[in-house]
């Protein structure tokens, strides 16, 4: 007799289900958080835009302070030949007995001044060399050889079509990442104020499913279908709502000051910038026209010498009024570039040199 169910005892169930929910967006607070959100997102991509200038610039800066030092050491060593020419002529003077002593302590104390002015800027250029190094990211010491022959010091390109003052400002990513941010703030007192309103929300359910034994899901069994209303309203939470709305609206306040005196700041860096690189341009032209001069000068001292009509003195008088003025020019030609990449850096950068302003040198 067999006691066993004529059926099977085992079998499998199977379901499937895809399941969606909307919220609908009645009273835009939905809206209002996406242009929060993509306003942020605008501003850390100005942000990112303002360290790129702020690296871009320090390194020019750093390239052009390199080729000024470079510049200044070029002139004490010409200096130091002058100087010891001199001394040579004035040593065989002595030797001849046609001069006396203190005449070639003159010379070598001239040449002493000159040579002792050497290691301070080697000293200078060694370290804005490593300084490049690193801001570029490699060991110091990498770049070394590639800058070490003589450079001129560059003369940044001329802007040109850039518009009323109030759109070179706009350019700037720092006031660009300030006034996004504030966008946001804006946006998002538009969020808090939605949360008065009631939220609607629509959910469904497709799916099918079976309990056969190796069954087919999708042959058999049977289907389902759900749907679902549902209401979501802060009825009786409104003193939180707004407290959220004020802290939304502090909020939005703090970041317009904070936009307000960005472009306080700004307007103040524009205006130094020009200021000082209209100064050094004009300090440069005219410590050029002095060298000029000075160096003319200081040749026609050195025949006077040789003739005898004036002593070594006024000579090295001469040589030491040509090194400073030198010296002083290229400070000034260096100061100059540096302040034309400041003015950049404080218009917002984003300028690129044509063909011939690309290679032009002082």
């Amino acid at each position: 007799m067999n006691s066993r169910p004529g059926f099977d005892r085992y079998g499998n169930a199977y379901e499937a289900n895809l399941g969606a929910s909307w919220e609908v967006d009645v009273f835009g607070g939905l809206r209002r958080g996406r242009e929060a959100a993509l306003a942020e997102y605008q501003a850390s991509e100005a942000g990112a835009a303002a360290t790129g200038l702020t690296v871009a610039a320090q390194t020019a800066d750093i390239y052009i302070s390199i080729r000024g030092l470079q510049t200044r050491l070029d002139v004490a060593r010409r200096q130091m030949l002058t100087q010891q020419e001199l001394l040579s002529k004035v040593n065989l003077l002595y030797g001849k007995g046609l001069t006396a002593e203190l005449q070639v302590r003159q010379a070598e104390g001239a040449l002493a001044q000159v040579r002792a002015s050497v290691p301070a800027l080697e000293s200078g250029l060694d370290a804005a060399m490593n300084a490049l190094d690193v801001m570029l990211g490699s060991p110091p010491g990498t770049h070394r050889a590639e800058l070490a022959d003589l450079g001129a010091i560059p003369v940044a390109p001329q802007i040109t079509d850039a518009g009323t003052p109030g759109d070179l400002l706009r350019r700037r990513p720092d006031l660009i990442a300030s006034e996004r941010r504030l966008a946001a703030s804006n946006a998002r007192i538009g969020v808090a104020i939605a949360e008065y309103y009631p939220k609607l929300s629509l959910s469904g359910l497709i799916g099918s499913a079976t309990s056969v034994s190796g069954g087919n899901l999708f042959s058999s069994g049977a289907s389902q279908a759900t749907g679902v209303l549902g209401l979501r309203w802060r009825l009786f939470d409104f003193g939180r709502i707004n407290a959220q709305i004020d802290l939304a609206k502090g909020q939005d306040a703090e970041l317009l000051a904070a936009y307000r005196l960005a472009v306080l700041r700004a307007t103040e860096d524009v205006e130094n910038a020009f200021s000082t690189l209209v100064k050094r341009e004009e300090q440069a032209s005219v410590l050029a026209q002095g060298v000029d001069s000075l160096g003319r000068a200081r040749d026609a001292s050195f025949a006077a010498y040789q003739k005898g009509v004036v002593s070594l003195i006024e000579v090295l008088q001469a040589d030491e009024n040509l090194l400073r003025a030198s010296d002083a020019q290229a400070q000034a030609q260096t100061e100059s570039a540096r302040a034309a990449v400041t003015a950049f850096k404080a218009l917002g950068g984003g300028w690129q040199a044509s063909g011939t302003d690309a290679v032009a040198t002082r």
